[in-house]
């Protein structure tokens, strides 16, 4: 159901998406459909929440910081996942991680940056050995500063796609170098 409800959000966008939709698209019943979702919205909060956690696992697989040459080249990776799912993962490119629909669609407690922030902090901490706590202020930034550059090329498109991309690494960089 999440597969074919990430089809439809990347051919209708979210508007145009419906649980009778996602249901015949998946090849179930809609009552079938409901029995584990309540609406269309909490379908699509659950395809969100599976891309945080492939986002944060391959983030997981493929760094690893004990043989990094240098500490960015986990930056430029990370964001490099980011743009590899915004350009091959099924419905990323229009709900990403649930910004567009809601600031706090991932958990209605907390906006949707702040759980990201959280969950990379959890795992480079955990990987760098550096603590958590230590780390997630400097990651919120880092969060936002590269998300309002990556959306200028993605969202905006007011520039080169790979500009922006290189950009939003150097900035990050030139942010968190002075940081750690």
């Amino acid at each position: 159901m999440l597969g074919a409800c990430a089809e439809l959000v990347d051919e209708l966008g979210y508007d145009g998406v419906t649980t009778t939709l996602i249901a015949e698209r998946a090849g179930v019943a809609v009552g079938s459909l409901y029995q584990f979702f309540p609406d269309k919205r909490a379908v699509v909060q659950a395809l969100t929440k599976r891309n945080l956690d492939q986002f944060t696992a391959e983030i997981d697989r493929r760094l690893d910081w004990n043989h990094l040459e240098h500490w960015w080249d986990g930056v430029d990776e990370i964001i490099d996942i980011y743009v590899e799912m915004y350009r091959t993962v099924p419905g990323f490119a229009r709900v990403r991680f649930g910004d567009v629909i809601d600031l706090r669609f991932i958990d209605d407690q907390r906006d949707n940056n702040t759980v990201i922030a959280e969950k990379l902090a959890g795992v480079i901490g955990e990987r760098s050995g550096l603590p958590v706590e230590g780390l997630f202020r400097q990651i919120t930034i880092a969060n936002e500063l590269a998300d309002g550059i990556l959306a200028l090329a993605f969202r905006r498109r007011l520039f080169d796609q790979q500009d922006m991309i290189d950009e939003a690494k150097r900035v990050v960089r030139g942010y968190l170098a002075g940081e750690l």
